[in-house]
């Protein structure tokens, strides 16, 4: 990579592994430079900040992030309790975004990154020349920046899966997603929001953490809201993996989720549709039909609004000037991809990796957090933050700290909801990228 260590290290994203990279790189003497297209830090976590995490406080702060913060007037949170995601920026990545100092930018959105002064084709000393992250602020001005390295750790909570079963919109989504029938993914139904769901149909799309906090969240609101139904639709034909460890999971939050989940469905609170494959929607302003394939045969839903909590992917537009090697089939780095593909891992079983695993062949260009995963809904938050602190390690010299990875979790029932079926189907749990044991993708 450029050895012009004068340069920052750019860090796109200001979220809790963005920030735990700037922990970590300010910790070794480097220089990070964070850059969020958002108007606050943390500023995807906020758009779910109504949800619980199902992870104590113990197991959401980075240990760099820690040791920064409690050099100054900082009180730690409780680390038995469970924060919200509102609770996790207030108390946690506001404090650190300001003891980082001004290293931390916001408003600033990442429009592309290449090297300065040559493109993708060119290879003559690439190595050496600096990195440039070109931005634009909220008043429009387009500025380029040079950096020694560049660590993308934007998520993936603004590009959620479409609903189709081959990856792609289904006939009609658009449509509705213009007519508002379709809302964003853990809408706030007890807040702004419970309008647009009480005494209505919902349907529920996804069979991930993300889907049952909402369908628990709309049983609350079907107490309270006569007339109020909730449907739940899966491509699998069975939601046992859903409800989790349930009993048996140490996080006792995950289990009582999937406990209660369970009873909603055995009492009929929740209409429960498996094998249920999406081919079309007919839309009009104010309903929405669903026209699936189910092991019955074709079949029509008629619903007031429909929760997506089908997953995410990476918004790879911004680094196309970049040589990437990703893995063709989960949109991670190559090496990674195998050792986190869905199909045959959870959570549980994704092993620990550093910067050697994330590398590609653009010299100090590095995917971190929620977007490294791709469209693998497998990521720990605790991972990111090693992924980050190996990095900096790396960075800074130190090549036996930056491949000495490792990874201490506490045991759990489940830690993602695979069926074995395709990507676009499974969602990260609850508190998505956040929850520090518990799959999620979320942001």
């Amino acid at each position: 990579m450029p050895h012009d260590t004068e340069l920052p290290v750019i860090i796109i994203g200001a979220g809790p592994v963005g920030l735990a990279a700037a922990a970590h790189l300010h910790e070794r003497g480097q220089q990070p430079l964070v850059l969020e297209a958002g108007p606050t830090v943390g500023a995807a976590v906020r758009q779910w900040g109504h949800t619980r995490l199902f992870s104590p406080w113990r197991y959401n702060i980075d240990d760099a992030a820690r040791r920064l913060l409690e050099s100054s007037t900082w009180q730690a949170p409780d680390p038995d309790q469970l924060p919200t995601g509102h609770e996790l920026v207030q108390e946690y990545l506001f404090p650190l975004a300001e003891a980082l100092g001004e290293v931390v930018r916001t408003r600033t959105q990442v429009l592309a990154v290449s090297r300065s002064g040559i493109d993708k084709t060119r290879s003559t000393s690439r190595a050496d020349t600096p990195l440039v992250v070109r931005v634009r602020s909220s008043d429009g001005h387009i500025e380029d920046l040079l950096a020694r390295s560049v660590l993308d750790a934007s998520g993936t909570w603004h590009q959620p899966n479409p609903l189709g079963q081959s990856g792609l919109p289904t006939p009609g989504e658009d449509l509705a997603r213009a007519h508002g029938l379709i809302s964003h993914p853990l809408p706030d139904v007890h807040g702004p929001e419970r309008d647009r769901f009480a005494h209505r149909h919902v349907l529920v799309v996804g069979a991930g953490h993300s889907a049952a906090n909402t369908l628990l969240d709309l049983a609350d609101v079907a107490d309270q809201a006569p007339g109020t139904r909730i449907s739940w639709a899966i491509r699998g034909n069975e939601v046992t993996k859903v409800y989790g460890g349930e009993a048996h999971d140490e996080l006792a939050a995950r289990g009582a989720l999937g406990t209660r989940l369970r009873r909603l469905v055995e009492s009929g609170v929740i209409n429960l549709h498996t094998q249920f494959m999406i081919q079309s929607f007919d839309s009009t302003p104010t309903g929405l039909t669903v026209f699936a394939d189910t092991v019955g045969g074709p079949t029509q839903l008629a619903v007031d609004v429909l929760v997506p909590a089908t997953g995410f992917r990476p918004d790879l537009n911004m680094l196309s000037e970049l040589r990437l090697e990703l893995d063709p089939a989960v949109e991670a780095p190559r090496q990674l991809g195998p050792l986190i593909d869905p199909e045959f891992h959870s959570c549980g079983s994704v092993k620990p990796h550093g910067e050697r695993v994330l590398a590609h062949p653009e010299p100090g260009f590095y995917l971190v957090g929620m977007k490294s995963y791709g469209r693998a809904p497998t990521f720990l938050l605790a991972t990111g933050y090693e992924q980050v602190r190996s990095i900096a390690a790396a960075l800074a010299g130190d090549r036996a700290a930056a491949d000495d990875v490792h990874l201490d979790l506490p045991e759990t029932g489940v830690c993602s909801a695979n069926f074995g079926q395709p990507a676009t189907l499974q969602e990260a749990p609850v508190a998505l990228p956040l929850s520090a044991t518990g799959c999620c993708s979320s942001p």
